[in-house]
């Protein structure tokens, strides 16, 4: 299986997917880079997407300790969201399969073009950690959007990061550290979910998955390192990158 992908082709596989994880771990938005490369290495088609999550959730628990380890993680949010964030991916990919996804595309669309400009207007927006503590508001609608946004990964995915990001900000007052940090725990979260059921039809190469994704994982802890020692306002600039280049990326593929 896979025999016909060279030497060549997986250390260039490798090296891309390690840049994807250290990008991932900052901003988000890994994914546009690792999928792709997954894509032109010359793996089976039908194997690409499973073992592609198999390799991206190592990238995300790698990121996950990095944060885990630098006390950028708020358990007391975490343990009301990630229940919530769970169901939502697991009823995403089931109803992705009873409709079509084309009728989200024009609202993603939208939302991530309002995303940007108020991110971009707002300057000092997750610059400074503003947050204090959780109240039942806070709560409440951090688990709805846990929710919806875990429905949205399991669904569609693309900008769901971006999403989980801002998400935090808005809702908690957190910095992009802090933000980033715990939504890498939901990502965590639905990667798992999609993961278990990409296994379940045994759409996994695990020798490459595990060989792509242990420098995944070390790109993850990597990107951490530079994100913490950097702080938010490089997160930002990444932020703003790669929510342009998921937008765009939509944008070509829905209308060109």
């Amino acid at each position: 299986m896979f025999s016909d992908i060279s030497i060549e082709s997986l250390i260039i596989l490798i090296i891309l997917c390690f840049l994807a994880s250290f990008v991932d771990a900052i901003a988000g938005g890994g994914g546009l880079i690792s999928l792709p490369a997954y894509i032109s290495a010359g793996f089976p088609i039908h194997l690409v997407m499973g073992t592609h999550k198999f390799s991206a959730t190592l990238s995300t628990l790698g990121s996950s300790v990095g944060f885990f380890r630098h006390g950028k993680l708020n358990f007391n949010i975490l343990k009301y969201l990630v229940p919530f964030h769970l169901i939502g991916a697991c009823l995403g990919v089931y109803i992705l399969n009873k409709i079509d996804e084309n009728f989200l595309e024009p609202i993603i669309i939208f939302l991530l073009i309002l995303i940007l400009i108020y991110t971009i207007v707002n300057k000092e927006i997750g610059l400074k950690n503003n947050f204090t503590k959780t109240t039942l508001k806070s709560t409440i609608l951090g688990s709805m959007a846990s929710f919806i946004l875990g429905f949205y990964i399991g669904f569609f995915g693309p900008g769901g990061g971006s999403f989980l990001l801002f998400a935090f900000i808005k809702i908690y007052g957190m910095d992009f550290i802090l933000s980033s940090g715990n939504a890498k725990i939901l990502n965590l979260v639905s990667n798992l979910s999609s993961l278990i059921m990409f296994i379940y039809y045994g759409k996994v190469n695990y020798i490459y998955g595990f060989t792509v994704g242990f420098f995944m994982f070390l790109g993850g802890q990597l990107g951490t390192k530079f994100a913490i020692k950097k702080g938010s306002k490089l997160i930002k600039p990444f932020f703003i990158v790669v929510t342009t280049i998921t937008l765009l990326k939509i944008i070509i593929e829905k209308f060109f």
